[in-house]
């Protein structure tokens, strides 16, 4: 019988990839090409489309040729996205109106606190689950509707679409200006501040309130649906699933029951964990979102994104000149047995989750003559832990659940110093995975459960193993004191940009 296999597109911040998967969820080809971060002004980040969509053009023929599969082996295919990045574009030409605003970008911060102010602002979390941030997308298409000149009247008529990387490469896959699909999944929409978290279908009053015109809009699907079929590149394959590359990596990692929880390591640091059929409105700073949905019935979600932690060690490399390489901050951390009495939060251009403080900004305290540069990369290994912690604790609060484990991926998982801290901080277990290309094995998954590829969850649960495993070692008074401490450090962050209010995302007092 011949094999077959299916193909999974990862659209992420810095690159795009295509995977192929088989039945046992091994890896059976990859091609991958980078694009180009543009940085036209302090806060701005952007994308050109375009780019991505050319370079998916090249590589998803090219995972066939090289891995010798032909297409009428792909079962399936399934699409996870960089979330909340922004791209309109001319349903006519095809051609966007401007580069993607990424999710990065704050250059929506003055725009926000006009938001925080006008009449209505209280309801929004209680409609989408979601606070008013400049991460998510509806303020930058707003922004685009004010700043494009004659882009509103074109919105207005319908001239123009909006979507995330999910649905501007499913319509360019689809056809294009020749009848593209204009769709998106409801863990995407879930990101944008536009949807009703209950209903699942774009809000009438979320749409009044930030000014947004419906005909933009792309339809919204579960995340295992029917998206089209491929028109070109390799006509015919049929686009079977869509996620968010979050709710993607919790899918892989097979967290499928209440209270299991999933971290992802990469420029960022994102933890999820799924609450089940209970929308669960938090009061501690986390999102309330989607994890995902298959079929009629969604699986909701409390997510903590962490904005600096893989991003830390490349700012310590490329701008400190601390180490020479990623890798090297394992073994710099290692010289010494503990931080020296210094702490690292990386809070750049603010706190995310549980904080929402974009008034913060970054800070290195505890110095003394005994710290040495070991002291400070273990201080950069700790940042991370110590953000993975205030997050875990905010999900426990919430959820009234309590993480047994943490499911790690992600670029930063093979420091093993850096995992042995999060289980040393957390008091749980941490697991990493065989298959640590999570992300697009959760759009695989997604993709092969619509078409039968795979049976059921629990078959999905079968192919996921152990590959690394920490337990936690710490002594409790140390970590107890420890946290402390870090708490201390974080809280003097606070305010540093008197002119920016901070973006609050839960119940806590500023």
């Amino acid at each position: 019988m011949t094999q077959r296999y299916v193909l999974a597109i990862d659209q992420g911040t810095t690159s795009t990839r295509c995977i192929l998967f088989d039945h046992r969820a091994r890896l059976a080809g990859v091609a991958q090409r980078e694009h180009r971060q543009h940085y036209p002004r302090p806060g701005w980040v952007e994308q050109d489309a375009l780019e991505i969509w050319r370079n998916l053009e090249r590589i998803l023929p090219q995972v066939l040729r090289d891995s010798g599969v032909g297409a009428e082996q792909i079962a399936a295919v399934g699409i996870a996205n960089q979330r909340e990045t922004t791209v309109v574009w001319d349903r006519r030409t095809g051609v966007p109106v401007g580069r993607a605003i990424v999710w990065q970008d704050v250059r929506t911060e003055e725009l926000v606190r006009e938001f925080e102010d006008a009449p209505g602002a209280q309801r929004i979390r209680e409609l989408c689950g979601l606070p008013l941030a400049t991460y998510f997308a509806a303020p930058r298409l707003r922004w685009l509707l004010d700043t494009v000149p004659g882009l509103r009247e074109r919105a207005e008529r319908g001239d123009v679409l909006f979507g995330t990387m999910e649905s501007w490469l499913v319509w360019n896959l689809t056809g294009g200006v020749d009848g593209g699909l204009h769709v998106t999944d409801v863990t995407n929409a879930s990101r944008t501040l536009l949807m009703n978290l209950a209903t699942r279908t774009w809000d009438p009053e979320l749409l009044r309130f930030f000014g947004i015109p419906a005909a933009v809009l792309p339809r919204i699907q579960s995340s295992t649906a029917s998206f089209g079929s491929i028109r070109s590149l390799v006509p015919g394959l049929p686009i079977a699933a869509a996620l968010g590359d979050q709710h993607a990596a919790l899918f892989g990692q097979t967290c499928f029951a209440r209270g299991e929880t999933k971290c992802t390591y990469g420029t960022g640091a994102f933890l999820m964990m799924n609450t089940g059929g209970e929308l669960v409105q938090s009061e501690h700073g986390l999102l309330t979102t989607i994890g995902y949905q298959v079929g009629d019935e969604p699986v909701y979600a409390l997510e903590g994104p962490v904005a600096m932690t893989g991003s830390l060690v490349q700012w310590v490399r490329d701008n400190i000149g601390l180490v020479g390489s990623a890798p090297e901050i394992e073994t710099l951390a290692r010289t010494v047995e503990d931080n020296g009495g210094c702490y690292l939060v990386p809070a750049f251009s603010g706190l995310y989750a549980p904080h929402w403080r974009s008034d913060a900004r970054g800070l290195l305290i505890g110095l003394t003559s005994y710290v040495t540069k070991g002291h400070i990369a273990r201080a950069v290994l700790e940042a991370t832990a110590w953000q993975t912690r205030e997050v875990v604790d905010a999900m426990n609060a919430d959820s009234g659940l309590q993480a047994r484990a943490l499911r790690v991926d992600g670029g930063m998982t093979s420091d093993n110093l850096l995992m042995q801290i999060v289980a040393d901080v957390l008091d749980v277990p941490v697991m990493r995975p065989f298959v640590s290309e999570t992300v697009s094995l959760g759009a695989a998954y997604a993709a092969g459960l619509a078409v039968g590829y795979w049976p059921d969850l629990q078959g999905l649960r079968g192919n996921w193993r152990v590959a690394a495993q920490w337990v936690p070692r710490m002594d409790p008074g140390h970590r107890e004191r420890e946290y402390e401490n870090w708490r201390r450090a974080v809280e003097l962050t606070f305010g540093w940009m008197r002119s920016t209010r901070g973006a609050h995302a839960g119940g806590r007092p500023r």
